[in-house]
């Protein structure tokens, strides 16, 4: 799916875009976690080309050795063109370690251990956020915000900007590639890095990026039922807190 015509000009829009909220909310910083995945090293690189203070952060809980390198690469690639830009990596695995033997009793389910992977982050981004006067941008894609559900809620899915979920997962990738971002990046199998083995974010899903766009944007393709499942089954994610009102 690709409904972009110039890359160049959908780059300086989103610039634009989160300039415009940064003045207009008098804030400080932008705050991005850096996975090693194109969607976090796309929202990272826009943030940094604001030229406005952007904490780009590293934050591996057991991760696989060829994510960490990605996610390593991409912050010394911040590091050395942005100098607006200050990379940091905290390692999470042993806080992360304490919690899972705290919960004893409650550290059987693989789930639930995945998605507080996903919270101890989104902890950390805000905690920088709000020592440096910042906000957490977030990093989901259309599909995953709007389509399945594919994320986190109060982890990933915790954040206070999304600059890219109006854009398709494939377009994300043509962004990244127009971004320079490292082509072992944008070539990466995506995966949200939760898991200790080798699944990918389309294993999980059970459909490519490119079957869900074309399940989402026209109605069709093998993916039809796999959309309308999921994002049923995720509705919740998506829709206001329930409230009870008097």
């Amino acid at each position: 799916m690709d409904r972009i015509e110039s890359y160049e000009d959908l780059s300086y829009k989103i610039v634009r875009w989160l300039k415009d909220y940064y003045w207009d909310n008098n804030l400080k910083s932008f705050v991005i976690g850096v996975s090693g995945g194109i969607d976090s090293a796309v929202v990272s690189a826009l943030c940094a080309r604001t030229g406005l203070p952007t904490h780009a952060v590293g934050m591996p809980i057991h991760q696989k050795p060829e994510q960490e390198t990605l996610s390593d690469m991409h912050l010394n690639w911040l590091d050395k063109r942005y100098r607006n830009v200050t990379t940091y990596k905290y390692d999470l695995t042993n806080l992360f370690q304490v919690f899972k033997y705290t919960m004893k009793g409650f550290d059987d389910n693989d789930l639930a251990l995945a998605n507080s992977r996903s919270r101890f982050r989104m902890v950390t981004l805000y905690q920088i956020a709000a020592s440096t006067g910042g906000i957490v941008v977030g990093t989901g894609n259309k599909v995953e915000d709007y389509g399945v559900g594919f994320y986190t809620k109060y982890g990933d899915g915790g954040v206070d900007i999304a600059p890219i979920a109006d854009l398709y997962k494939t377009e994300v990738w043509m962004l990244g590639e127009y971004l320079d971002i490292h082509e072992a990046i944008c070539e990466a199998p995506p995966t949200d890095g939760l898991w200790e083995d080798d699944r990918n974010d389309e294993d999980q899903i059970g459909a490519t990026y490119g079957q869900l766009e074309e399940a989402m944007e026209n109605g069709t393709g093998p993916a039809v039922d796999i959309l309308n499942n999921l994002n049923r089954k995720n509705k919740h994610k998506m829709e206001p807190i329930p409230t009870f009102k008097l």
